[in-house]
């Protein structure tokens, strides 16, 4: 999938030859080295880390908090890199570059840096709280309601901005792979590296919170130090993709229920692997669709996940109610 995400494109590159490209070898058309090399590779490298991010911090969140629907965003992380971008559009000048993809220089480093420091900002506010609160129901209540506050604060922000500004930043909002360049995945990389090494360290406590938090203790977790461990990591996916490439939706909450169903089981050892792997696998492939091959034409990538999150949700939601009308 990855190799068909750099062949596919408005320019038909042949699979050999994208194969070519990619090993180092010279095409026989030297365009088609250039539009895989410097187009499209850095395009597929970031929907990778980043359908593997999402995932795996869905997948965490969900086991925390012990519910289905709880997603990378549900603590207000992409809320709070909205208003750091928000800032940033309100007070760039009109002359002051785009916001599309390829944006370079001071513009595309500050939106960078501004929803970084947004979601950083507002994963701080969490943590202070979570070390006052024992229940995690009630942080999953106060991260929505506080993700509901921030998003108001930038949608009256946004009505008092010149609407070419605020159109910037909707088209932010629809999510992008390809406005990432092979420097932004010096510092990317990384990051997303960073979050999922934690993750992948984190398998026993989680399998251990399965149960609940005090069969956890029983077993020797300290619940609160993995819980904060926990945010910290799921905040550093969530945060650098939302960063990098917007708030792309859906992933986190879909690809975890997904991986469930195909490696018919609950042990961590074996989900998060495999759904580091289908997040990548299933960005890929929307990063495919949203490039429409053979025109010109390029779908937000937040179309292209929500219509095929959506019917996942559903049929979780669905699938709940079954299993509780049979329990009853």
């Amino acid at each position: 999938m990855f190799v068909v995400a750099v062949a596919v494109g408005s320019v038909r590159v042949p699979l050999d030859e994208t194969v070519r490209a990619l090993t180092g070898a010279d095409p026989h058309d030297p365009r088609w080295g250039v539009i895989v090399r410097q187009i499209r590779l850095p395009r597929a490298i970031t929907a990778a880390l980043a359908g593997a991010a999402l995932s795996v911090a869905g997948l965490q969140m969900q086991t925390l908090f012990r519910n289905p629907l709880a997603d990378p965003y549900s603590l207000g992380v992409s809320a709070g890199a909205s208003l750091g971008v928000a800032v940033v559009v309100a007070g760039i000048s009109a002359g002051g570059g785009t916001f599309t993809a390829g944006a370079a220089g001071a513009s595309r480093l500050g939106m960078v840096a501004a929803g970084a420091i947004g979601a950083a900002a507002v994963l701080a506010v969490i943590l202070v709280l979570a070390r006052w609160v024992r229940s995690v129901v009630t942080l999953l209540v106060i991260g929505v309601v506080l993700s509901s506050a921030v998003s108001s604060l930038v949608s009256l922000m946004l009505a008092w901005t010149a609407p070419q500004r605020a159109q910037q930043y909707w088209v932010w909002q629809l999510g992008s792979f390809s406005g990432t360049s092979l420097g932004d995945l010096t510092v990317f990389a990384p990051v997303v590296g960073l979050g999922l090494a934690g993750a992948l360290a984190s398998v026993k406590p989680l399998n251990a919170l399965l149960l609940g938090e005090g069969y956890a203790r029983t077993m020797g977790v300290r619940v609160r130090r993995i819980r904060a461990l926990t945010l910290v990591g799921a905040s550093l996916l969530a945060g650098g993709v939302t960063a990098f490439c917007g708030p792309v939706a859906f992933l986190g909450i879909t690809v975890p229920h997904v991986a469930r169903r195909l490696l018919a089981t609950s042990d961590h050892r074996f989900l998060m692997p495999g759904a580091l792997l289908t997040g990548a696998l299933v960005a890929l492939a929307c990063s495919v669709v949203a490039q429409l091959p053979g025109t010109d034409l390029l779908l937000p990538i937040n179309i292209v996940t929500s219509l095929i999150g959506a019917p996942i949700v559903i049929a979780v939601l669905l699938r709940a109610r079954t299993n509780v009308a049979g329990v009853a």
